[in-house]
């Protein structure tokens, strides 16, 4: 799963910009909270950092604008196409390269904001986010680690160290950050999700399975459904070659979130292990419709032109796959941020 930062603030992030918004320092930071608050991020970058030119020394200044950079990366994410959800982002929808200077900024704002005043825990938390964006996970790690001990009672901060561990491979840690996520909000579906597959990645596939059974069971009467839960589960019994209950899965992962590269490329493995050549060609062809430039989607449409006799399409999507390989920068996250 690939590294989403798109999605709009939660109803915790949301909260807590309340709560600081009623004691932050005057009207000014009151009104950047307000841009920030309807989305107008450029306009509200730009009232932070006048405010800050003739309040140098204001934490508060500081620590909003490492906020204002970090949501700005979440819009950019959100704006780039049509994508609604956690693996419907294209992977050249985003310039790398300017996402990662703004997390830095961001980043920068909160250590020139330290040196003034103490951060929130909210704070440490965005904090950690950007070191998730930039695949740092040892930091991530560091500042989740205390925003959690100033503040316990943060679900979603006990699920953002959840991820973090798991991409650590510190699996048995993950799981226990996802339990104490799922304590406080027993329906955090990618929580519970998230501790499948570190039962996975510690080899546990029973325990996975019934984790990630649970998973989809918690949304059973959701009216919008997250997909990962099938994907995932679909995924381990495609390793484990059960592909007709894979299948199944996946198809309702597609019927959820059509645009879902992942759930199209998954679903295209399993048709594919069952000889399913046609089935699987319009999966993989769908999934390169949305993300033309994924070289993994190539190679796997090579393989099914390869099989169904169509050796020049098979060539030529090999020769794509090749060009992408080379150029492709490494995900940054095997677990979506919400």
């Amino acid at each position: 799963m690939s590294a989403h930062p798109g999605t709009a603030p939660t109803r915790e992030l949301r909260s807590q910009q309340r709560a600081d918004s009623e004691t932050s320092s005057g009207p000014e930071l009151a009104k950047v909270r307000e841009l920030l608050e309807k989305a107008k991020f450029d306009a509200a970058e730009t009232e932070v950092r006048q405010y800050i030119a003739r309040h140098p020394q204001s934490p508060d200044g500081h620590f909003l604008l490492g906020l204002i950079c970090f949501r700005q990366v979440q819009s950019q994410a959100r704006s780039s196409r049509t994508y609604l959800a956690p693996g419907e982002l294209p992977s050249a929808a985003i310039d790398v390269g300017a996402r990662d200077a703004k997390v830095r900024a961001s980043l920068g704002a909160f250590t020139e904001g330290g040196k003034f005043g103490r951060p929130s825990a909210f704070d440490l938390k965005i904090v950690s986010l950007d070191y998730i964006l930039l695949a740092d996970y040892s930091s991530a790690d560091k500042w989740l680690t205390l925003a959690l001990q100033w503040d316990p009672s943060d679900a979603e901060a006990w699920y953002y160290l959840g991820r973090t561990k798991y991409n650590e491979n510190r699996f048995e840690e993950a799981i226990q950050a996802f339990q104490k996520c799922l304590n406080l909000r027993p329906l955090f579906v990618l929580a519970a999700d998230g501790i499948g597959l570190s039962q996975a990645g510690l080899g546990h596939s029973v325990d996975a399975i019934t984790s990630l059974q649970k998973a989809i069971s918690m949304q059973q009467n959701a009216v919008q459904k997250t997909p990962e839960p099938y994907i995932d589960l679909g995924d381990l019994f495609n390793q484990q070659a059960r592909f007709e209950e894979a299948m199944s899965l996946l198809q309702q992962a597609v019927t959820i979130a059509p645009r879902n590269i992942r759930a199209h490329e998954v679903l295209g493995k399993a048709y594919l292990n069952l000889n399913r050549l046609t089935e699987a060609q319009y999966e993989l062809e769908t999934a390169v419709s949305i993300d033309p430039d994924l070289s993994a989607l190539h190679y796997l449409l090579g393989q099914i032109y390869r099989k169904e006799g169509h050796l020049d399409k098979a060539k030529a999507e090999l020769e794509r796959f090749q060009a992408l390989k080379a150029k492709e920068v490494p995900p940054k996250s095997g677990m979506p941020l919400q």
